[in-house]
C-alpha cells in the first residue's frame, strides 16, 4: 500500500486533455489538489469541472482547477506557478507535460518550426522547473515528473526530427535538475511513453501501424503514463530520481520487426 498523496498539491502542465488530463485525473481520483494549465481556456475550464466532478463523485476529495498559460514564456510560467501556490497555499508536486508534436522532415523544418517545438518541449519544461523551485524547495514531499517519450531518448520516427530532440533535451535536464535539487530532497524523474490512445487518434489505419510495433498487442491508456507518476510521486518512491520509466507495452524490445512472436 503506498503513501496516500491526498491534500498534496500538484502542477500539470498541458492538462487539458490526453495523457496531461489523465494524469490530473489520477491524482484528484486520489485526493490531491491539482492545478491544470494550457493555452485553451475554454477546453482547460471544461476539463477541470469534469475532472473534479467526477472527483467528488468517487468521494476522494480532490480538485481540478484551471489557469490559462503558455509554458514557452517565462513570465507566464512564473503566473501559473503563482496562481497554483496562491490557490493551494504550495506546490508538491510538478508535471511537466505540455507539448507539441508537427510533423516535417529535415528539409522542410523551419528555424520558426524548430523553436516552436523546442519553446514548448524542452524551455516550457525548464521554464516551468525553473519557477517551481522556492515551491518545491518549501515542500517536505516536492517531486518533479517530466512527461518525455521514447522518441528520441531511445527510438527515432522520420519526419519528427525537431520533437525527438526536444524529448532527448528532457533527459539532460532531468539528470542534472535531479543533481541540483537532491539536497533539498526534491526528486526529479521522467517519463517515456510509447504509443498511448488519446482524443487524437481517430485515423484506424495510422492506429493499426501503431499496434504492429506493440508486443503487448495494444495502445497504452492514459491512465498507464497516470499511474507511474502517481507512483513517482509517492514517499516509497523518495529514492528515486534522475531516473526514466519507460511505459511502453514492450515497443522498445523487439529487435528487428520479425522479432515479436
Amino acid at each position: 500500500m503506498f503513501t496516500s498523496v491526498s491534500g498534496r498539491s500538484v502542477l500539470v502542465t498541458g492538462g487539458s486533455k490526453g495523457i496531461g488530463k489523465g494524469i490530473a485525473a489520477a491524482f484528484a481520483g486520489e485526493g490531491a489538489k491539482v492545478m491544470i494549465t494550457g493555452r485553451d481556456r475554454d477546453t482547460g475550464e471544461r476539463a477541470a469541472e469534469e475532472l473534479t466532478t467526477a472527483a467528488r463523485a468517487a468521494g476522494a476529495g480532490g480538485e481540478v482547477a484551471f489557469v490559462a498559460g503558455d509554458v514557452s514564456e517565462p513570465a507566464s510560467c512564473a503566473a501559473v506557478v503563482a496562481a497554483a501556490e496562491d490557490r493551494h497555499g504550495g506546490i508538491d508536486v510538478v508535471c511537466c507535460n505540455a507539448g507539441i508534436f508537427p510533423r516535417g522532415s529535415l528539409d522542410e523544418i523551419t528555424p520558426k518550426q524548430l523553436d516552436d517545438v523546442l519553446g514548448v518541449n524542452l524551455k516550457g519544461t525548464f521554464f516551468v522547473i525553473q519557477a517551481a523551485l522556492p515551491a518545491l524547495r518549501r515542500s517536505r514531499c516536492g517531486r518533479v515528473i517530466v512527461i518525455s517519450s521514447i522518441t528520441g531518448a531511445i527510438t527515432g520516427v522520420a519526419d519528427w526530427a525537431h520533437y525527438a530532440a526536444s524529448k532527448a533535451g528532457q533527459l539532460g535536464l532531468v539528470r542534472t535538475a535531479a543533481l541540483e535539487l537532491a539536497p533539498a530532497k526534491v526528486t526529479v524523474n521522467a517519463i517515456l511513453p510509447g504509443n498511448i490512445a488519446t482524443e487524437d487518434e481517430d485515423d484506424p489505419a495510422y492506429v493499426r501501424s501503431l499496434l504492429a510495433a506493440i508486443p503487448l498487442g495494444h495502445l497504452g491508456d492514459v491512465s498507464d503514463i497516470a499511474h507511474a507518476a502517481l507512483f513517482l510521486a509517492t514517499d516509497e518512491a523518495r529514492f528515486i530520481t534522475g531516473q526514466t520509466l519507460v511505459v511502453d507495452g514492450g515497443q522498445t524490445l523487439p529487435e528487428f520487426a520479425d522479432a515479436m512472436a
